[in-house]
């Protein structure tokens, strides 16, 4: 049964010292995961340092999708991840990065 999740990602996801490169691995690593599992949605990076986005598939890849991100890509540190439950959102197509 297909589900929609809202998540927030803590800790250190986005590497000031190498700026940009670092956020976008994070968020790129988000996107390969998700779109390898046929999950789509998006995510971002906020202004306070996490990362955030909203995903939507079946629920064994959204929870493959939810246990890579709680450990993240090499460089990251995750000190947690929040997740809720919303509405399924129809006519996405793929998973994408939000600049």
């Amino acid at each position: 049964m297909a589900k929609r999740i809202a998540f927030e990602v803590y800790g250190l996801v986005q590497d000031l010292i190498v700026l940009a490169a670092a956020d976008v691995q994070f968020s790129d690593f988000t996107q390969r995961r998700a779109n390898s599992y046929g999950i789509t949605g998006w995510c971002r990076n906020t202004a306070q340092g996490s990362v955030q986005g909203e995903a939507q598939g079946e629920e064994e890849p959204l929870g493959k999708l939810m246990k890579d991100i709680s450990s993240g890509p090499s460089h990251a540190r995750v000190d947690g991840v929040d997740k809720t439950d919303i509405e399924l959102k129809e006519g996405e197509t793929k998973f994408q990065v939000v600049r």
